[in-house]
């Protein structure tokens, strides 16, 4: 069933507007505040365990929650960017992360931390693919010879934003007096800061008012299937490792390295993100096929690495392994985003990056909810190396793939 779907926003007058280049970087440090925020629980979770007394299991269904908001947001709406303007979904997503904010400071039972989850997903998933497109756009506009900038900075603010969440749920939860409301106080505040900039970014899709809505659905010529779905499956590889540090890690820590501090638990996870978030810099002029490389080869060792710290419990190998695995994911990722916006039609940017991010999201979904679920009644030694086994099993046949499809369309 379709229906007609107008466009919800009343803008500002265009002489308020503010120009590209500031709405480009207004753009970003919302898309970087939007995503910290859901990463702040990372280490807040055990404060909400030791208070409820429940098992480690609802700790992977609290993050679920936000994954799977994300993926029904991303499969019902992520696309509409492309027919209804970057800024209407931006604006949204910056509301459902308000009311998330709310919920949290209101209500801090079980049932409404992962309903505020659920909420937060549901914004984020409007957010991811809209605003990389809209940074793609603005960036063409105000800088036109530097197109590939603003896929570096998206790539930061996506997992900068996610670095630095757990970092500063970790300093909360040291160090304030009530960590479970403060840090969501704080974001709600930035948040209707933030929203009130974004407000005056110039639009940059000319809206179809004459779409008629359908789900996601991602076209894409069938020469290039092959490497598309390879993308996608990258790009499931490396958020699950996300995942797992944005869930379990702390579990981890505390059950097989006896490490218990939320600062440090915040801080293994921030180096993780950031690792991410560096490599996506550090190695931003090399050239896709490159990035995918060495992205491989990092998501590899860092892999094998965290295996090794199960099997050892060697606190040292598993923060240098999460950092080497962390960069291979930064790599892994904006390479396999990169292969799946090459193939197909400029006019469906945000369909096609919407469709990468569904499946990178379902990656950080799946392998931590079944983590937990296997937590239940199996070992933590051999579900983990379960878990290193099946993403590096992933991170291969995606990564190989992907270079050996691309080099034969090129």
């Amino acid at each position: 069933m379709t229906s007609s779907i107008a466009l919800p926003v009343a803008a500002p007058a265009a002489s308020a507007r503010l120009s590209h280049r500031t709405g480009f970087w207004v753009t970003a440090a919302t898309f970087l505040a939007l995503m910290a925020f859901n990463t702040v629980p990372t280490p807040l979770y055990a404060l909400y365990q030791a208070r409820d007394g429940f098992p480690t299991f609802l700790l992977t269904v609290m993050f679920a929650a936000y994954s799977i908001g994300v993926m029904v947001s991303l499969y019902l709406a992520g696309h509409l960017s492309d027919r209804l303007g970057r800024r209407p979904l931006i604006l949204a997503a910056t509301v459902l992360e308000i009311v998330a904010a709310l919920v949290f400071v209101l209500r801090a039972d079980v049932g409404s931390v992962i309903a505020a989850r659920l909420v937060a997903g549901l914004g984020i998933g409007l957010l991811t693919a809209s605003a990389t497109a809209h940074l793609a756009d603005l960036r063409r506009v105000s800088h036109p010879a530097s197109p590939t900038f603003a896929a570096t900075i998206a790539g930061v603010a996506n997992m900068g934003g996610l670095a630095l969440g757990p970092l500063v749920g970790g300093l909360y939860a040291e160090f304030s007096p009530a960590p479970l409301v403060l840090p969501y106080v704080v974001f709600l505040v930035g948040f209707l800061a933030l929203g009130s900039a974004y407000a005056f970014v110039p639009e940059t899709v000319e809206v179809d008012r004459t779409y008629r809505y359908r789900p996601q659905r991602v076209r894409i010529p069938a020469d290039a299937r092959r490497a598309y779905w390879a993308a996608g499956t990258a790009a499931f590889a490396a958020f699950a490792v996300t995942g797992l540090f944005g869930s379990v890690a702390p579990t981890f820590l505390a059950g097989r390295l006896g490490v218990t501090d939320h600062l440090v638990a915040g801080a293994v996870s921030f180096s993780v993100f950031g690792a991410a978030a560096v490599a996506q810099v550090v190695f931003a002029g090399r050239s896709t096929r490159t990035q995918l490389r060495l992205g491989l080869v990092a998501m590899i060792v860092g892999l094998v690495t965290l295996g090794a710290a199960d099997l050892s419990t060697s606190g040292i190998l598993f923060v240098i392994g999460g950092i080497v695995a962390g960069a291979g994911v930064g790599l892994l990722f904006r390479g396999a985003l990169a292969t799946a916006g090459s193939l197909a039609d400029p006019r469906t940017r945000g369909e096609i990056t919407s469709g990468v991010f569904l499946l990178a999201f379902a990656g950080m979904t799946v392998p931590p909810l079944a983590v937990g679920v296997a937590l239940l009644v199996f070992p933590l030694v051999p579900v983990f190396l379960g878990f290193v086994v099946l993403v590096l099993a992933l991170s291969v046949w995606g990564g190989l793939v992907i270079l050996r499809e691309t080099a034969r369309i090129a």
